[in-house]
């Protein structure tokens, strides 16, 4: 049992990166804003109709009221336990990105202590975008309730997701393993085939996919997010494995042979497969009891937020591609 108090891992992460710089790049890094992590849609809303200042104030008087848990809390507090899992040995990274200033920011660490997150680092740009800091920290994911931030990380190559609102209190008192779960396409696989299935329909999807299911599916925008968590299940044991991850697709059969392929191809590993045809998701999200869902379709998205945190992945813009 790790009992080394956060504050003293704050000591020892700081010492550290005198002596030795932290290469950034070693690690799961997970980008998270402060509305992402946190409910603040009390403060969002001082903000939207009273003006900075009045939010300001707000937040300064009440910088020792800890914020209560978002939609992202219970990923990231998932996340971080596979730094108490080998001693010694960190695997993950958490930063907050978010658009406040230093000042107002105060309220966030302290709610970070509150809960004991191994948090230790942030980006805060004083209502810039953050975007441009995403590659100087090598983050991985990205999660925000911004729109513009997300749309704009996505077109800069980073595996982003815009956090779903949902009025739901997700319950992760006792973290077992990570789950973690996506669609396929637009998702982990680019929009390609999916565009054939908006343009043409079903009928000339499903043919295509079956006379291309040889040939493996273009990256998407969390392609390379998978394959990071397929290499960081590789160094456990695969029988008591702290990550778990499904693919919860509306594809069937014979469309489901590429997707199989494509994975193989990647070397990837996928815990749990549904291919749904057309069926809802969201009970079998919840049977698996993800801590997140990540698709890039609203009508998916809303069914899914009542039971599991869920975040939806933009396309990329024209302009980007």
């Amino acid at each position: 049992m790790n009992t080394t108090t956060l504050s003293e891992r704050s000591q020892i992460q700081y010492k550290e990166c005198i002596s030795v710089p932290v290469d950034l790049s070693n690690y799961l890094v997970i980008g998270i804003s402060s509305r992402a992590l946190f409910d603040l849609s009390f403060e969002d809303e001082i903000f939207r109709t009273q003006g900075l200042q009045a939010y300001s104030d707000y937040q300064l008087e009440n910088e020792n009221v800890a914020l209560k848990p978002g939609i992202g809390f219970g990923l990231i507090k998932a996340i971080l336990t596979l730094n108490q899992l080998t001693k010694g040995k960190r695997k993950t990274e958490v930063i907050i990105m978010s658009r406040n200033s230093a000042e107002t920011s105060l309220r966030i660490f302290n709610s970070i202590d509150h809960y004991g997150l191994d948090v230790s680092r942030a980006a805060l740009t004083s209502g810039r975008s953050i975007v441009p800091y995403l590659n100087a920290f090598r983050v991985d994911l990205f999660l925000s309730a911004n729109e513009e931030d997300v749309q704009n990380a996505i077109d800069a190559g980073i595996a982003s997701g815009l956090i779903y609102k949902s009025d739901t209190t997700y319950n992760f008192e006792e973290i077992k393993e990570i789950r973690i779960a996506f669609d396929g396409d637009a998702v982990i696989f680019s929009e390609e085939s999916e565009l054939i299935y908006k343009e043409k329909g079903l009928e000339e999807f499903l043919i295509h996919e079956k006379n291309n299911a040889e040939k493996p599916l273009p990256e998407g925008p969390f392609a390379k997010l998978l394959k990071t968590l397929s290499f960081l299940q590789s160094q456990f044991d695969p029988e008591n494995n702290p990550i778990r991850t499904a693919l919860v697709t509306a594809r069937n059969s014979p469309a489901h042979k590429r997707v199989i392929l494509t994975l193989r191809k990647w070397g990837v590993r996928i815990d749990e497969a549904f291919f749904m045809g057309g069926v809802q998701k969201e009970e079998i999200l919840k049977a698996f009891g993800a801590h997140i869902f990540f698709d890039d379709q609203d009508v998916h998205l809303k069914d899914s937020s009542k039971l599991v945190p869920s975040a939806r992945v933009p396309y990329k813009t024209k302009k980007s591609l």
